[in-house]
């Protein structure tokens, strides 16, 4: 299985979904987009991973390169490829299929639950109810026939499906104790007052089995989206 990453910033990195690659024997390449901006062409990937990060899918001005990061991430869609996007990564393939990306009517920055929509078809389900890890502003809406998979109270869009292996995910499956120590200590800055930012010490606060939780959701997600890749 060839896995490309398309990676934002130094601090938000694969996470637990690195062990399942490995798990796996994975040929792992990346596009550091802080370093420069060069991306493959699709026969050289079965699977594509968007990560986050703190820019907008807007600021097309100044990171000129989010243009062929979205042509990229569409081609790859429309393809049949695996695709996963994770935070900036689910706006940018909504963004790539020209669905609206605005910010949301309440950043959410904490540890919140998600709730699983009804859908009658073959795509992804998530437990009814479980806490994930969110770090957003921004949301999206949901691109022309798309499948909406999940919610939560501060957030209508959380997760969808495009296809049968295109997933974007709003928050964050991958994160350990060692990724949320690096997107706390490079953005708490965000750590304000309000109804969805918890504070620092809650953030770490949650035992190793919250982790393990999320990372297991993210396990079923990946073996969903890669069902049949080489």
């Amino acid at each position: 299985m060839r896995v490309h990453v398309l990676q934002h910033v130094p601090f938000e990195g694969l996470g637990s979904v690195f062990t399942w690659l490995q798990a796996r024997n994975a040929i792992v390449t990346t596009t550091r987009l802080f370093e420069a901006a060069s991306f493959p062409a699709l026969s050289e990937f079965d699977v594509l991973v968007a990560l986050g990060g703190p820019m907008s899918v807007n600021d097309e001005d100044d990171l000129p390169w989010l243009r062929d990061e979205k042509r990229l991430v569409r081609e790859a869609i429309l393809s049949g490829k695996a695709v996963l996007g994770i935070c900036l990564g689910a706006q940018l393939m909504a963004s790539s299929l020209g669905a609206r990306v605005y910010p949301g009517s309440n950043k959410e920055i904490g540890w919140f639950p998600i709730y699983a929509c009804e859908h009658h078809s073959d795509a992804f389900v998530f437990p009814t109810a479980t806490d994930v890890f969110h770090w957003h502003g921004e949301t999206f809406d949901l691109p022309n026939g798309a499948t909406h998979l999940a919610k939560s109270e501060g957030c209508l869009h959380q997760a969808f499906q495009v296809g049968e292996r295109a997933i974007g995910l709003q928050f964050h499956l991958e994160t350990t104790a060692a990724s949320a120590d690096a997107i706390i200590s490079n953005c708490r800055d965000e750590l304000v007052p309000a109804r969805y930012i918890q504070t620092e010490q809650e953030l770490r606060a949650v035992p190793p089995s919250r982790y393990a939780g999320i990372n297991a959701l993210m396990e079923s997600v990946l073996g969903y989206i890669t069902r049949g890749a080489a």
